[in-house]
């Protein structure tokens, strides 16, 4: 048995008290996974954001703006994730990141497209996926981008931000020259949060691929297509530094975003604000797949509601909910060719599944009112037989709370379609939970969620 510093419970009090942009940094690193980029993606667009607002002397309010638009630009991308995987038959996060790369113009998106789509599927497979994307391709395009931008703006709001910070993130593939979506804007049409998001994002993807030299070139060759002019000539002007690029590698970057905004820096987040982030985040958790539309409010509400049958209540049980609302927050980082198998997984899909629950445990683990709670909620596949993953604890390791979404996830995940088999009955659930009673769940905690979901 591995030995592991584990909480048993939380302790009762608050949650440590943190503020909106360090709350959100830390987050991104979510957002991040999803697009498949390198780890802090999110914090250097956001930062080479902020460098251009200052050089072009951008006020207090919209500074704000710009800063939550490009640090939260990626809120709606687990919503395209699955069509991408269902189109192109291929790795979505990959997918995403290595279409970054290849710049504008139909050539060589094309290209792109036919030498993806169907790598490692069989040929009628492959020919098909083409054939479609031959047919119906802007169409495909338009319906993704849409749903990205949508949702993004969406969750955006649910997270309280203003309206401009909503729009910023829907408008970001919007280009200059008026051939972006979803709207096909042009120039000063586009809101400049999401001007300045946009050459940010391609400065740091171009950066972490190739080198400073090659994202300034990148950004220059875009200026007047994608890229607004003005914003380009003040991005060279403060990129033709080293400093400028030495300061995105800094260990204590998101400790330095988080000061950016220094009004914002000395309010704390409250408890109601910290719950109604936990469900929106939820909500990018969930877009990832069709098949988890609402699962992690439902496991959230749940395990609420066992939780106050264990007694379980004020601070601890706001921690439990919010454990249980972002239990699978890692699943962000998993293809959806995996998620969305209709078959069984091979050893090496299987391996990629469950690094599902270390994800979670480092994304929260960052989270300074989130910490506490972080392995609670990255060990709802651990097993009372110790035969569970990510560490393989056992019934002498595994916290009432964990036991508490074990149960909650397990019973969500069977009463659900799933890309293998239809949703159960509850009475079907129910019976093969039973069989797994006392070897990977709890059965005093499964007996008392039987009443819950009785009374629902």
């Amino acid at each position: 048995m591995k030995q592991v510093d584990f909480p048993h419970s939380f302790t009762g009090s608050p949650a440590p008290a943190t503020n909106l942009p360090e709350l959100m940094c830390a987050f991104s690193y979510a957002l991040d996974l999803t697009e498949g980029q390198p780890e802090g993606h999110s914090l250097r667009a956001c930062w080479i954001a902020m460098r251009i607002a200052d050089a072009i002397r951008i006020g207090r309010d919209e500074r704000r703006i710009i800063f939550f638009a490009t640090l939260l630009k990626d809120l709606g991308c687990s919503s395209n994730s699955a069509r991408v995987a269902e189109i192109y038959l291929t790795d979505d996060r990959s997918f995403k990141h290595d279409f970054k790369l290849i710049g504008d113009g139909i050539g060589p998106a094309l290209r792109f497209v036919l030498e993806k789509t169907g790598r490692g599927a069989g040929p009628v497979a492959r020919i098909s996926a083409i054939a479609n994307i031959l047919k119906n391709g802007p169409a495909l395009v338009d319906e993704m981008i849409a749903a990205r931008c949508t949702r993004g703006a969406d969750i955006a709001r649910m997270l309280r931000f203003p309206e401009e910070v909503a729009l910023g993130i829907h408008a970001l593939d919007e280009h200059w020259d008026g051939g972006g979506r979803p709207a096909g804007l042009s120039g000063q049409a586009i809101a400049l949060p999401a001007r300045i998001a946009l050459l940010a994002q391609v400065a740091d993807v171009f950066f972490c691929n190739a080198g400073p030299d090659a994202a300034r070139e990148e950004v220059v060759r875009l200026s007047g297509k994608w890229l607004d002019p003005e914003l380009v000539r003040a991005f060279t002007a403060i990129s033709a530094s080293p400093d400028f690029w030495a300061r995105l590698a800094q260990p204590d970057l998101e400790r330095m975003l988080a000061e950016e905004l220094p009004d914002e820096a000395q309010l704390t987040v409250d408890e109601d604000y910290l719950d109604a982030i936990a469900l929106a985040f939820g909500q990018v958790i969930d877009a990832k797949s069709p098949y988890t539309a609402g699962h992690s409010e439902r496991v959230g509400t749940y395990a609420t509601e066992l939780g106050k049958r264990y007694g379980i209540d004020g601070a601890d049980l706001r921690s439990l909910s919010r454990a249980a609302a972002l239990h699978d927050v890692g699943k962000l980082g998993v293809s959806s060719t995996i998620l969305e198998k209709p078959g069984k997984l091979d050893d090496e899909e299987w391996q990629v599944m469950r690094s599902h629950a270390g994800h979670t445990a480092a994304i929260l683990g960052r989270i300074a009112p989130l910490r506490e709670m972080a392995m609670i909620a990255a060990s709802h596949h651990e097993r009372l037989d110790g035969t569970g993953y990510p560490l393989g604890l056992d019934q002498t390791m595994l916290a009432t709370e964990a036991r508490i979404i074990s149960v909650c996830d397990f019973y969500d995940a069977l009463t659900a379609d799933r890309p293998y088999r239809a949703a159960m009955t509850a009475e079907r659930a129910f019976a093969i939970m039973e069989q797994e009673a006392g070897g990977a769940i709890d059965p005093h905690c499964l007996a008392m969620f039987r009443d819950v979901v009785a009374e629902r």
